[in-house]
């Protein structure tokens, strides 16, 4: 995801061509392997370390492809690593996930100079009621938002039923941290909130691509940046859950560009 930036509105949306519409599909799709290949590793007791080296290993020896975080803007490793009350962008490092935990996973791979970008949560071993509820809420909140791309539909529409949806259940929506634009690039034009009005922003064309991805935290949104940059938490310590996917506007639609094998798309 990408932290808020008020002055990217003169940025062009990038619309994609049939080719690199293709080349998004492979991306996306390897993307979603590394999610497939890693949950057997999620349980208690495994560290985010190891499963950031797993994920390397799989993404480059098997996928021939590149992890986009390891040194995007310094970020140290290759996937992200989410716990609990971390909202996102976690470190991998020596921490030893337990029994109760949740977790976001974030995977961004690079196949052929096009990015495919998508994340999941995790339950490891008894998820405690909250998280698990939260983690659920969080999922729905994005397809909300995924079931109304299509040409003409504008941001604020899949913001505002974002928003809706998690404050409808007594959760919060980050404000600091949104979706993004991507395709050649991590980032590129539009931002996506995940709050917001219906009838305003930008409006969908076909040929866009972009991520939802809603950070709901079960109390209040605000969130606070830890000392090493990036990994950036919740205020008040509360729990939070977040989904990702990337997402093509069609002619008609929208296309999920990385569904994991057997997901199932939830009715909301």
């Amino acid at each position: 995801m990408a932290r808020m930036d008020n002055n990217e509105s003169h940025y062009q949306t990038l619309i994609k061509s049939f080719d690199e519409q293709e080349k998004m599909r492979v991306a996306g799709r390897l993307a979603a392997r590394v999610l497939e290949y890693l949950e057997p590793f999620v349980h208690p007791g495994i560290s985010t370390m190891e499963l950031d080296e797993r994920a390397h290993h799989y993404i480059v020896d098997t996928l021939d492809a590149i992890p986009a975080p390891l040194n995007y803007h310094g970020f140290p490793k290759s996937i992200c690593t989410s716990i609990n009350h971390v909202i996102c962008h976690g470190i991998p490092g020596a921490k030893k996930l337990k029994s109760g935990d949740i977790i976001n996973i974030d995977i961004t791979v690079i196949k052929e100079d096009y990015h495919g970008d998508t994340s999941s949560m995790f339950l490891v071993g008894r998820p405690g009621v909250l998280g698990k509820r939260l983690s659920e809420v969080a999922r729905e909140a994005m397809f909300k938002g995924i079931n109304l791309v299509r040409p003409k539909v504008r941001l604020g529409d899949i913001g505002a039923v974002i928003q809706h949806y998690a404050e409808s259940r007594g959760f919060s929506v980050v404000r600091d941290y949104c979706g993004h634009g991507i395709g050649r690039h991590f980032h590129e034009p539009p931002q996506i909130l995940h709050y917001g009005t219906p009838g305003t922003g930008l409006e969908l064309e076909a040929g866009m691509t972009f991520t939802i991805e809603p950070m709901i935290n079960a109390g209040h949104p605000e969130s606070r940046l830890l000392p090493d940059g990036w990994t950036a938490v919740t205020r008040d310590h509360s729990l939070s859950a977040q989904w990702e996917h990337t997402i093509l506007v069609t002619d008609n639609g929208h296309e999920i560009l990385t569904l994991r094998e057997g997901e199932e798309i939830p009715v909301v």
